[in-house]
């Protein structure tokens, strides 16, 4: 029992840390209905990643962490001045574009560099198991400036994910929208160096989901999130090691599967009634 908490201690940590911030942020993503943003920046961040990679630096390091947040940035503005004009053409489409064009990027970076095919396998599914508690340090206090930022500019960010389909956006706005998407790349980038592309997607979008499912007002929704995301990743942990199957892989089946019973079982509550 004191080896498997000694081991699964930081994994714990990470995980919380994680839910913590993505859950919350699942929440704007949900209202503003730009589903695959997370994805697309973290696959944003996971090309720029490559590129240090081909220049020899390894993941995980200082350059090649700025190499991918340098990307992400990049992707930031794109989605900030990308924001719905007409509706032929909206915003998931830019997204879902963008996510592809990264991809392939990536995959034609890393097919010149060596052991390419371990490194994209690193980059989707991360190593959660292997983080320290230094890195969970610093992260934490990273994203501690960032919830710092979001309650500073909390009235600006929820108006515009609030009427993100139907403001006239004006020049501060498109520099309000920057900054929010500019936070959400930072995010991304740390949570990636960490859990991989896969299951930061979850940790964003699942919990969100799950709530909007169960709960109605913001704040229940946003402590729902939080517990449910909590629960699972942790479980998913610990099924991980009794099984010893790969970590980031078991929570993000392990969040779909519980999402469905989540469906069902508010289907057939819904039905009884």
């Amino acid at each position: 029992m004191s080896d498997f908490l000694f081991i699964m201690a930081a994994p714990f940590a990470a995980c919380i840390l994680l839910v913590g911030i993505h859950a919350y942020l699942g929440l704007h993503v949900l209202a503003r209905g730009v589903i695959f943003v997370d994805l697309a920046l973290a696959q944003i961040a996971a090309f720029g990643a490559t590129v240090a990679v081909l220049y020899g630096f390894e993941l995980g390091t200082p350059v090649s962490y700025g190499f991918a947040l340098t990307a992400a940035i990049c992707g930031a503005f794109v989605f900030a001045v990308a924001r719905p004009r007409h509706s032929e053409v909206p915003q998931e489409a830019i997204i879902g574009i963008v996510y592809a064009v990264a991809s392939g990027a990536a995959i034609l970076v890393i097919d010149r560099a060596p052991h390419g095919a371990e490194q994209v396998k690193s980059l989707l599914v991360g190593s959660i198991l292997w983080v320290t508690w230094e890195k969970v340090a610093a992260t934490a206090a990273l994203y501690a400036l960032i919830g710092l930022a979001h309650l500073i500019w909390k009235q600006a960010f929820w108006r515009l994910s609030n009427t993100h389909h139907t403001a006239k956006l004006n020049l501060r706005d498109v520099g309000t929208d920057f900054a929010f998407y500019g936070l959400f790349a930072l995010v991304v980038t740390s949570s990636v160096q960490i859990a991989g592309v896969l299951l930061v997607f979850c940790f964003l979008i699942v919990p969100a989901v799950a709530s909007a499912m169960m709960t109605g007002n913001l704040r229940s929704r946003l402590v729902f999130g939080w517990l449910f995301g909590a629960v699972v990743s942790i479980l998913g942990c610990v099924i991980s090691y009794a099984m010893n199957l790969p970590t980031g892989a078991t929570i993000v089946c392990l969040f779909g599967g519980t999402l469905l019973f989540l469906a069902a079982t508010r289907r057939v509550v819904a039905v009884l009634r």
